[in-house]
Formats: C-alpha cells, sequence, structure tokens
C-alpha cells in the first residue's frame, strides 16, 4: 500500500481541476480506521464539492461523501481486519477525505458495520440517497403513515432519492405518485413501482395559495423550493411531508394555514449527523424490508474513478438518473 490512486480536486494558478493522481497515506485525512475502499458512489453533493467547489476547507481534496469497503487497520482495535463496513456522510468528502480513493481513513465513530443481507456494492448502490430514503420513510412512518392513509407523493422521482424511495415505498405496498421533469422515464418509475406519473410542474407553486385541494397522505421531497410549498398546501388532514434537498432551491414561501388548518407535518431528513443508533438502525432495514427490489438494471449505472468529474456536471444538469456506483 506505498501508493494508491484518488480522485484529487486541487487549484493551479487560479482554476480547480479534478484528476486522477497517485497518493499515499500520508496525503488523506487521519482518522483511527484504515479502509480499503471497494465501491463509492456519485450524489449531488458530491457535484456541489466536485464542480462548484462548495463545502470544502482546503485543496487539495478528495471527494466522496460515501464508501464502502473492508478494514486494513484500526488503530485502537475498534475494528478488526477483513470487517467489511459502510462510511456516510458525516464531514467525509467535504471536510474530510472522502471515498473517491483506493485507500480511505476515517474516525472510528463514522464507521457501521455492513449489516446481513448486503453485499458492499448494495451499500454503495443505496449510500446517502438510499440512507436519505430510508430516514424518510421512518420519519413518515413514526407520523402515522400506513398503506392505508392514501397516495404518498415522491417529488424528483428519477434522482437517487427519489428513485430508491419509490422503490421501498412500492415493496411496503404503498400507493404511489411520481413527479419529475423527464416524461421520457415514465416506464422507468412504473418499474420502480409508481401508479401514476405527473409532471414536475403539476406541483410547483407559481402563485402562492396557502391551502389547495387535499391529494397526498405524505410526500417524500428531495426537492425543496415551490415544490415543498406545493406539497405543504395539498397534504391531506394530518399528512407529512419529508424534506431532504434543496435542487429545486432553499428558498420556501408559506403561511401558517396548512399546519393550524390541517394539522400537517414539515419533518427534516439530516443524514449528515443522523445519530448512530438511528443510522444503524437504518441501515439494518435497508437490508431487510426496505431492501430494494431494483438493485441492478435500469436503476444502477456503474463507472469508473475517471469517469467521475463527467458525471459530476450531469448531475448538476438534472441529467442523471437513479444511482451512480463508481468501482475502485
Amino acid at each position: 500500500m506505498d501508493t494508491f490512486q484518488a480522485l484529487v480536486l486541487d487549484k493551479e494558478k487560479d482554476q480547480t481541476h479534478l484528476n486522477v493522481k497517485h497518493i499515499t497515506l500520508d496525503d488523506v485525512s487521519e482518522g483511527d480506521v484504515i479502509i480499503q475502499v471497494a465501491y463509492s458512489s456519485i450524489n449531488y453533493k458530491d457535484a456541489m464539492v466536485g464542480i462548484n467547489n462548495q463545502m470544502i476547507e482546503s485543496l487539495p481534496h478528495i471527494p466522496g461523501i460515501d464508501l464502502a469497503g473492508t478494514v486494513i487497520e484500526a488503530t485502537d482495535g475498534s475494528f478488526k481486519k477483513g470487517d467489511e463496513v459502510i462510511v456516510t456522510s458525516y464531514a467525509l468528502g467535504t471536510g474530510h477525505s472522502g471515498g473517491f480513493s483506493e485507500v480511505a481513513r476515517v474516525p472510528k465513530e463514522w464507521v457501521v458495520p455492513l449489516p446481513d443481507g448486503l453485499s458492499l456494492k448494495e451499500a454503495m448502490i443505496l449510500g446517502t440517497a438510499g440512507l436519505t430514503a430510508g430516514l424518510s420513510i421512518q420519519r413518515l412512518e413514526d407520523n402515522g403513515l400506513t398503506p392505508n392513509n392514501g397516495s404518498v407523493l415522491v417529488a424528483g422521482a428519477t434522482g437517487g432519492v427519489g428513485s430508491l424511495a419509490v422503490d421501498m415505498l412500492a415493496k411496503k405496498g404503498y400507493d404511489i405518485t411520481a413527479s419529475t421533469g423527464k416524461s421520457s422515464e415514465a416506464e422507468y418509475l412504473k418499474k420502480l413501482g409508481a401508479k401514476e406519473i405527473i409532471n414536475r410542474e403539476e406541483v410547483t407553486d407559481t402563485d402562492g395559495t396557502p391551502t389547495r385541494k387535499k391529494k397526498w397522505a405524505a410526500a417524500i421531497d428531495p426537492v425543496g423550493g415551490q415544490t415543498l410549498q406545493y406539497i405543504l398546501s395539498s397534504l391531506k388532514y394530518g399528512g407529512s411531508v419529508a424534506t431532504s434537498g434543496l435542487v429545486g432551491g432553499t428558498k420556501v414561501s408559506t403561511t401558517v394555514l396548512p399546519f393550524i388548518s390541517r394539522g400537517v407535518n414539515w419533518l427534516g431528513i439530516d443524514s449528515v449527523q443522523c445519530p448512530m443508533e438511528l443510522r444503524t438502525k437504518i441501515w439494518k432495514r435497508l437490508a431487510d424490508d426496505l431492501k430494494p427490489t431494483f438493485l441492478s438494471g435500469d436503476v444502477v449505472n456503474e463507472v469508473s474513478l475517471e469517469s467521475v468529474p463527467n458525471v459530476l456536471k450531469e448531475i448538476l444538469e438534472g441529467e442523471v438518473r437513479g444511482r451512480t456506483l463508481v468501482k475502485l
């Protein structure tokens, strides 16, 4: 393990660039656990880091907010050599060297043992997107959602969180309405289990109406912005929306009316600092009752480390569907 490959974000003559380089362990962040990375995955947040250069503290830097692999060494004995593990979120890939590297070193507090029922590859097909979808479903169910309550809207349904959420909900017997800006992907979403496909413009608030016709028992929202505004105004009495993303913008204009006249719940989903007890619980569910039916085929695109920069650009432009897996 003298040298290994990593995708490194660096700066030269006031211009940042992403290149695959040969580096050593001295070039990655400190940590208790050294991991031979088998797979990483690509998320919207990775594009914000690698292309927009947001959320990073210093350069050079290795992006990648997900990784799964095998322990090489744990300096304090918290894990043993050969243990299969998952690391997602915290500062991985932002303030700490990330998963776009053949070897990573991380704090022991970030490491989740790979649960029975998942392979390392499946864990990264899920990754932060799967964890986020799982957390969203858990929160909705904690707030009383069952398949008998009515239709569940999944916004941004062709994205990573959206695709996996549709699959997971369908497996649990929910009636799903999927919204997307890509009419060509209707068959893809139906294959995942969506009963109805609608255009995203149908769930975009353009006039500031505080309450509309009651449509959905719940919603999973990785979009935010005007989509979230529309969802809040159209949930059924006591309905909940789980919000986890901002691709549609960070600004949300609403009134108190949906909350005090319909008792709706706006649930924030955070996968970054999610407590380890809950994180472990969700990963176990992802290996069991929430394990998607489709963890291959149309849902998954596998790429090499060299291809990651192009995919990061495509994800910012909304051209990526499902999950993109990085094989190390």
